[in-house]
């Protein structure tokens, strides 16, 4: 039987239905907002995963082309693997909906989200996050949810949920948030450098907007839910736990005095096998219990540190950033490049400097459309000291890029003022947290390297959060341990002025508002501190391009004239670049951009293209070159591909008899354009041109 919920949410109707689709899935709905229709299904494995130690759940979105009426590009003409705003999406549904499921639960699990209709105002990534927690609350699946999203703009002001694509490019917020009743639980977006204010402004504002969206699915829920299954999480033995804390506790409070990754790691081995030495025989039988006792002992006393006496695994207090390292122009032939390095996270970041023919073309599902700034991010395994095989870019460095990426492109120049296509590369070449606020730090430094005139240089942090008893300890730029053992991860990004990326995941139930409000004004103070340490390495972008980088020149043209800059089948264009070495790009609109590292190159070049673009002016006087002699007078070229007739008349002050007399074909002679008519003809004077020159000799 299908079922149905309506409601209004941003001014426009949003509807969850299910019982018609898909009804072989655990959970299947079809949520349409706008012109946007999602489906999305949940299914879960009925039996445990056999050796696995962690919940294996998948999430997948993808776009189907037909949706917005297109035929995919490429040879193939079908769908591809994901893309980068895909695979972004698919983390963005996943990191809500992780947690909510209950601890130990080790059956594999897939949520599928396909977008099967889309317009400019649905938000189809909002839609498919209250998809996949809808179909999650209706399954038999055990979830403790739901979930609500919404997209939160501000306009002139105005906060606004979920603005079309057009709305967003007035808005100076962009926040996807989700969220249960009593709390916010995941937070991705950007800003264009707003205070702390206004970003919590715009989360309590979206935390309002979603709390219908929660009543919806409880309605679904009530009309056509089926009754959870019954999970048996086996707990974890109390005496068991008490006995591996005393023989574990000494070994391992000895191991955490290391402040250095990678000596403590080496301790931690030690003591643990010394632990494992020391277990009883019937002990030692239980090892997969055993070794969850260990884990829970190692987090109980990093987190009872941290809470009781505000002691950190290297040392530091709550509030503290790690000590910070910086070199500029570090790498001789790239453009712009930074090594950042904050405690043990180093991130080594190259700018280049291109073209508009370098910028990347996405065909994307909503319209296609050209980047002209990127950012890639690369996390190989050496830096967390680990051999595995390089692959491409998988899911968390297309998110860690992604998050980098936002947060720069506020302080970019516009194209009027920095004519260039910007790549940023981040290899990260030492981690132990907060690789891609490394990143968000060196990429600024980076471009400031290569003269790019940015408006403001931009910092990041990730922030943390141990709640004990009701105690709440926010922490400051996090280690990769306090991530793991913490219940927030927080990234937090901007300049001096305000933010411009936020990243929030948390992994308890909710954290109350004075302490997220805490943990973004304690995120600004280390901002400031680290914005700091970078005006002391490179306080503005350099004055001058690298000498490796392309300068360049624009001129404007009338459209007309693409035709003779192009040739026919690119001639003229390619025999420019092949006398110069410039790179030349020529847009619809007449706008003519010429790169070159070589100056002199660039000069010849402009000239060129200036000659075969200008129009002869009436009164001028031109060096012009004989093409062709007739019995009225001669064809003179007095631009590239353009002649003008120079009749017999107008050769000397005296009479001529024949033209041959005067001028012969290759004479280069001066020419004065008399009148240039309607058609485009052009009449020359030679006497003329001769007339005026003893002039102004005399």
């Amino acid at each position: 039987m299908q079922h149905e919920v309506v409601l209004e949410v941003g001014g426009r109707s949003l509807s969850i239905s299910t019982g018609k689709v898909a009804k072989q899935a655990d959970g299947a709905v079809m949520v349409s907002y706008s012109d946007t229709v999602v489906l999305v299904t949940a299914v879960s494995a009925h039996k445990a995963r056999e050796g696995f130690d962690f919940f294996p759940l998948t999430v997948e979105y993808q776009e189907k082309t037909f949706a917005a009426g297109k035929i995919p590009g490429g040879f193939f003409k079908r769908e591809g693997r994901p893309g980068p705003s895909e695979v972004v999406t698919c983390r963005v549904i996943d990191r809500p909906m992780r947690p909510l499921f209950p601890k130990g639960y080790r059956n594999e699990t897939q949520i599928i989200a396909t977008v099967l209709s889309a317009d400019r105002a649905g938000v189809p990534d909002v839609v498919s996050l209250i998809g996949a927690s809808a179909a999650l609350t209706i399954s038999d699946i055990p979830f403790d949810g739901p979930v609500g999203a919404v997209r939160v703009g501000r306009i002139d002001g105005e906060l606004v949920a979920n603005p079309s694509l057009d709305d967003l490019e007035n808005s100076d917020i962009d926040l996807l948030i989700a969220a249960k009743r009593d709390a916010i639980v995941m937070v991705e977006g950007g800003a264009r450098m707003v205070p702390e204010d206004g970003i919590l402004d715009a989360l309590s504002f979206g935390h309002e907007a979603i709390l219908p969206i929660l009543d919806a699915q409880d309605e679904l829920a009530g009309k056509a839910g089926r009754p959870k299954r019954d999970v048996v999480v086996p707990e974890l033995d109390q005496a068991l736990l008490e006995k591996v804390r005393e023989l574990a506790t000494p070994g391992l409070r000895e191991a955490y005095v290391e402040k250095d990754k990678l000596e403590r790691y080496a301790a931690l081995d030690k003591a643990k096998a010394a632990f494992r030495e020391a277990l009883p025989e019937d002990l030692a039988e239980r090892g997969d219990e055993v070794s969850e006792a260990l884990s829970q002992v190692k987090a109980d006393l990093v987190r009872g540190d941290i809470v009781g006496e505000g002691k950190r695994l290297d040392g530091r207090g709550v509030a503290d950033v790690r000590p910070i390292d910086i070199d500029t122009k570090f790498l001789p032939r790239a453009h712009g490049s930074a090594l950042f390095t904050r405690g043990e996270t180093q991130a080594l970041v190259a700018t280049t400097l291109g073209t508009s023919s370098d910028e990347q073309r996405i065909d994307a599902l909503l319209g296609d459309y050209r980047k002209r700034f990127l950012l890639h991010y690369n996390f190989p395994p050496y830096c967390v000291g680990e051999a595995k095989m390089l692959r491409s870019a998988g899911r968390r460095e297309i998110g860690h890029g992604t998050l980098a990426e936002r947060a720069l492109t506020p302080v970019l120049p516009s194209v009027e003022e920095f004519p260039y296509t910007l790549r940023i590369v981040s290899e990260v070449t030492e981690s132990n947290g907060s690789s891609s606020m490394a990143t968000v730090c060196g990429g600024s430094l980076s471009m400031m390297d290569a003269g790019v005139p940015i408006k403001a240089a931009v910092a990041g942090v990730a922030m943390g959060l141990i709640r004990e008893d009701g105690k709440y300890t926010v922490l400051t730029d996090i280690l990769g341990d306090e991530d793991h053992l913490g219940d927030m991860d927080f990234k937090v990004a901007g300049t001096e002025e305000g933010i411009t990326a936020v990243q929030m995941d948390i992994k308890i139930d909710g954290i109350p508002p004075e302490v997220m409000r805490d943990a973004l004004y304690q995120a600004r103070d280390a901002r400031l501190h680290i914005l700091g340490e970078m005006t002391g390495a490179l306080g503005s972008p350099r004055d001058e391009l690298s000498i490796h980088a392309p300068r360049i020149e624009t001129v404007k043209i009338h459209p007309d004239k693409i035709r003779d800059i192009i040739g026919p089948g690119g001639k003229v264009i390619r025999g420019i670049t092949e006398q110069t070495g410039c790179k030349i790009d020529v847009q619809d609109d007449g706008t003519v951009t010429v790169a070159s590292s070589d100056g002199e190159a660039m000069a010849k070049a402009l000239d060129i293209i200036e000659g075969i673009t200008a129009s002869p002016e009436v009164g001028r006087i031109y060096e012009g070159k004989v093409r062709k002699i007739m019995d009225f007078g001669a064809f003179v070229e007095i631009l590239p591909g353009t002649d003008g007739l120079l009749h017999i008349s107008q050769l000397a002050e005296e009479r001529v008899e024949t033209v041959r007399d005067i001028v012969k074909e290759g004479d280069q002679i001066p020419v004065k354009v008399l009148e240039v008519d309607r058609p485009g003809k052009i009449r020359l004077s030679l006497k003329e041109a001769r007339r005026d020159q003893e002039a102004a000799e005399a």
